[in-house]
């Protein structure tokens, strides 16, 4: 049995170790003071001049006008805006069914392999890309499109489809899949790498216990892999449409929004109308409605996409 000593012991102890932890405490909140200065100047205090400057008429020298609701009003009767949104929803619909598909096929594969040393070495060639700059990579792809010595076009030459070749980022009716495209095979490092990592939080007694039960790989797959992963299924889903919609370099390195408004999308638009157009109040107001509908999607994903561990 504890004695009456050794049990005053410890309370002398955890008296002491609370009195510490109450004398630190004012350090560190000072500590972190620093991080909430430079939260409140860099990040809280422009998304506030954004939403006060969106009510205005702004040209970013001048003194800026108050206009009222006028910018949010114009940009759903801009023709320019309804393009761009719409180029948005097909870009983003095509990329969010890639991303969220091509990524998991080729976790699934992988984790498949009998040899751990394959798995390792497939693992490393997937996330390699992603040490590459993204500019970098927007310029190779720039060249794979070029129409005259790029290799998309000299390989349908070498196998006798020359007459499929095509100025991909400047015809109208291929520019926005081009850009879609990009990133072939698709098997994001980011994507590849959550959906690898919840496979192998799958437990060892579910996938005997289906072995046991001769269930084959497809109905594994559908059965157990799918419904245990909807969590990274959801969150993939909410990064992509954020990503979509901040989506700006890529039309703006390789087409400027061309030809004509095909590649336009909000973001882009947005930077066009600040930077271009000098009007700096109706991009904030884009920047503003952007803002909006990211939030509205996140909630909705949040709400209604349902995993196990929601209930949890």
């Amino acid at each position: 049995m504890v004695s009456t000593k050794s049990i005053n012991s410890f309370r002398r102890e955890d008296k002491t170790l609370k009195s510490k932890g109450e004398k630190s405490q004012p350090i560190a909140y000072l500590l972190l003071l620093p991080t909430f200065l430079f939260l409140i100047v860099f990040s809280y205090t422009p998304a506030v001049q954004a939403i006060l400057y969106s009510f205005t008429d702004w040209d970013g020298f001048n003194a800026p006008s108050f206009i009222g609701f006028d910018n949010f009003i114009e940009v759903f009767q801009d023709p320019v805006m309804l393009q761009s949104f719409e180029n948005l929803l097909i870009w983003t619909g095509i990329t969010l069914v890639i991303g969220l598909i091509v990524p998991f096929i080729g976790a699934e594969l992988i984790f498949h392999l009998k040899s751990k040393g394959s798995q390792y070495w497939y693992r490393v060639l997937f996330v390699i890309p992603m040490v590459i700059p993204g500019m970098v990579t927007l310029l190779i792809w720039g060249f794979i499109y070029e129409p005259n010595i790029g290799l998309l076009n000299n390989f349908l030459r070498v196998i006798g489809l020359g007459h499929m070749t095509n100025d991909w980022l400047s015809n109208p009716g291929t520019a926005l899949f081009s850009l879609a495209f990009i990133g072939f095979p698709w098997i994001s490092g980011l994507n590849f790498l959550i959906y690898y990592a919840g496979l192998q939080n799958i437990s060892e007694s579910i996938l005997e216990s289906a072995m046991l039960d001769g269930c084959k790989t497809l109905t594994r797959v559908f059965r157990i892999d799918i419904p245990l992963l909807r969590g990274q299924f959801k969150l993939l889903l909410i990064l992509g449409l954020i990503g979509g919609l901040q989506n700006v370099t890529t039309p703006l390195v390789l087409t400027n929004g061309g030809p004509g408004y095909d590649t336009y999308v909000p973001g882009l638009y947005m930077y066009v109308s600040a930077f271009q157009q000098s009007r700096f109040g109706y991009a904030m107001a884009i920047s503003i409605i952007l803002f909006l509908i990211t939030i509205l999607l996140t909630v909705i994903n949040l709400k209604f996409v349902k995993t196990d561990t929601d209930g949890m």
